[in-house]
């Protein structure tokens, strides 16, 4: 009698394991272009607010390659996205992270024109303190966008540090750490892509292309 109940469970549990396992694959098949329809979306958004569209004429979100670069931050696999018009370079889109923030990693997305100039900066994910570090935020702050038309000259160059160290960048009141973090970071990007510029509109293609 015990071993029939416990056999008639087993049945019953496995059939509901069944179940649910098929209930959950069939929604995440039936959710799964929606997401990444979604992700499209904000990259879209996020490329675009950085980088005028009207610069380019590629599907630039479809455009780059993976770099593994200290520059670019202290973890592997990080985009570029490559901008072209008339099938031309016209800026690269860089991702970068900066591990340095006051509470941890802030994620930056720096788009370099071809003459080095710098065409837009946003923080794309941040966990910095509410009233103080979220100014990197463009929706906080302007300040996120001191770096429009900036370029770096060197390594050395001394412009790039908030005003406390004898830059020209303004601190946050009451939070310098997170600026600091920030423009370095950025300086770094810049560096990268004037550097490697002509190399990374030379490699191969990393990201999927889709049919129009």
């Amino acid at each position: 009698m015990i071993l029939s109940s416990m056999a008639k469970n087993g049945v019953i549990l496995s059939t509901f394991a069944l179940a649910t396992t098929g209930l959950v694959a069939t929604i995440n098949m039936l959710t799964a272009d929606k997401i990444a329809e979604q992700e499209l979306l904000q990259l879209t958004t996020q490329l675009h607010e950085v980088l005028d569209p009207r610069a380019y004429d590629n599907q630039l979100s479809h455009d780059c390659v993976i770099i593994n670069d200290p520059r670019l931050g202290p973890y592997a696999d990080q985009v570029v996205y490559r901008a072209r018009k008339n099938n031309l370079p016209v800026a690269l889109v860089v991702r970068h992270i900066t591990p340095n923030g006051y509470s941890g990693d802030i994620n930056l997305l720096t788009a370099v024109l071809s003459d080095g100039r710098i065409a837009g900066v946003r923080s794309t994910k941040h966990a910095e303190t509410p009233g103080l570090g979220d100014k990197v935020e463009i929706r906080k702050s302007a300040w996120i966008s001191s770096f429009n038309n900036m370029t770096v000259r060197s390594a050395d160059d001394e412009r790039w540090a908030v005003k406390k160290d004898g830059g020209q960048f303004d601190q946050f009141t009451g939070a310098t750490i997170t600026p600091r973090a920030v423009i370095g970071s950025v300086k770094n990007a810049v560096l990268f892509a004037k550097d490697e510029f002509d190399a990374v509109f030379a490699a191969p293609n990393a990201c999927v292309e889709v049919s129009q």
